[in-house]
């Protein structure tokens, strides 16, 4: 049996297999993975940032899950909104001011 020390709380532990996480440790970071999960399918172009305010997750943990290939980068599209929109395109007449 190996003995293990958990990176997420300390927590040192005997295990038949070397890992990094306790028992408790590896079911909160599965969930963690979930919620991430279900608010990407939801919000697909999403950033760490975004991922960590609306779950209130650390932002490492998200880059964690990136850097391990839990997770894939997207490469979305994203563009500029002018500075004058042309509210004619979206049916809103123009403030005549």
């Amino acid at each position: 049996m190996e003995l293990c020390t958990c990176r997420m709380c300390g927590f040192s532990f005997y295990k038949r297999i070397e890992t990094n996480l306790c028992d408790d440790c590896a079911k909160k970071s599965e969930d963690m993975y979930d919620k991430i999960v279900r608010y990407l399918k939801e919000y697909p172009n999403s950033n760490a940032l975004q991922i960590s305010d609306y779950l209130n997750i650390p932002a490492y943990d998200v880059l964690t899950f990136l850097d391990n290939g839990q997770l894939e980068r997207s490469h979305g599209v994203f563009e500029q909104i002018p500075d004058e929109p042309d509210f004619r395109l979206r049916g809103i007449p123009k403030n005549p001011d």
